[in-house]
């Protein structure tokens, strides 16, 4: 068998596979599948400083080879998290990504103090979210406010810190290069992109908010052409996702240049998939023989 450990920022993980923040929940609705300990990491829900309700219904619509959601990060809080949901997955043996989002910088620097204190391996900021001080648009769409929510969180704490970046920009290189020197230890790679379904009959959008954030299957070829680019302007590693469905998938990320991937539609259809992905990746190791996944990595040879 292949060796299927990669290493993030210093947290080794068994295997390269982690289910996507909001595609798992915090993981228990899917322990009596199987045990969680099989996966690499968890993201979890993405997580606030108090609870949020997140946005009406209707918030999912299915497009063609994806789907797209308005969820509005509905989660418990962050005291909720630690209390009740971070003692049961560390007793899960794998390693636990806190994902947290905020409106304000503020908020995110106070979820990271909290968290400071916790058995949490790692912190991923998501920085999609609107800057209500900025008029709304979101932390990550600019290099100026992308830097300055990671150097305040990079402050905060000493916990290993992973930014998501959001797809919705020009050059997302240039995103990733200012989180980087801002003191990122880590970028993961793509949140969803802006998207939007039109109900014929009533003529109204399908979302309630109008447009939602797509994923699935149809924006992989994306997925993996912003994280080849994000891989070689960056010194720090790279996890990637979006589409990623089947092992070969993964593989393909990985070649791209990540050093693990994230699986979040892909859950929704079958909830088995990020079990199938890791045995297949070690498969596909023994059969080539490839002694470590992690050579995998950046094995893409340009023309």
């Amino acid at each position: 068998m292949a060796d299927l450990r990669v290493n993030i920022a210093g947290v080794t993980l068994k295997n390269p596979v982690i289910p996507a923040s909001g595609a798992f929940g915090f993981g228990r609705e899917y322990e009596v599948l199987y045990p969680l300990s099989k996966l690499g990491g968890i993201a979890t829900k993405g997580t606030t400083l108090n609870r949020k309700d997140g946005n009406p219904p209707p918030r999912i619509a299915e497009t063609p080879s994806g789907m797209l959601n308005s969820v509005g990060l509905q989660n418990p809080g962050i005291d909720h998290f630690i209390r009740e949901e971070l003692p049961h997955l560390k007793a899960c043996d794998t390693a636990v990504i806190a994902n947290v989002a905020g409106a304000t910088v503020e908020d995110c620097v106070e979820i990271a103090r909290r968290l400071e204190s916790t058995e949490v391996d790692m912190i991923e900021l998501n920085i999609s979210c609107p800057n209500v001080k900025q008029g709304g648009a979101a932390f990550g769409v600019h290099c100026e406010s992308a830097a300055g929510i990671t150097e305040a969180v990079r402050k905060a704490t000493t916990k290993p810190l992973m930014v998501k970046l959001s797809p919705n920009v020009t050059d997302i290189t240039e995103i990733a290069r200012a989180v980087e020197a801002a003191g990122a230890d880590a970028v993961s790679l793509i949140n969803t992109l802006l998207g939007m379904r039109i109900d014929i009959k009533t003529r109204r959008p399908i979302l309630k908010n109008n447009v939602g954030g797509m994923s699935g299957p149809a924006v992989f070829p994306i997925a993996v052409r912003m994280v080849w680019q994000v891989a070689n302007a960056v010194k720090i590693p790279v996890v990637g996702m979006g589409g990623v469905t089947t092992w070969k998938d993964a593989v393909e990320m990985m070649m791209a240049g990540a050093v693990a991937v994230q699986m979040g539609a892909a859950i929704f259809q079958n909830p088995f998939a990020p079990l199938e992905v890791i045995d297949g990746l070690d498969r596909y190791c023994d059969e080539n023989g490839i002694d470590k996944v992690s050579d995998l990595t950046g094995a893409v040879q340009p023309w």
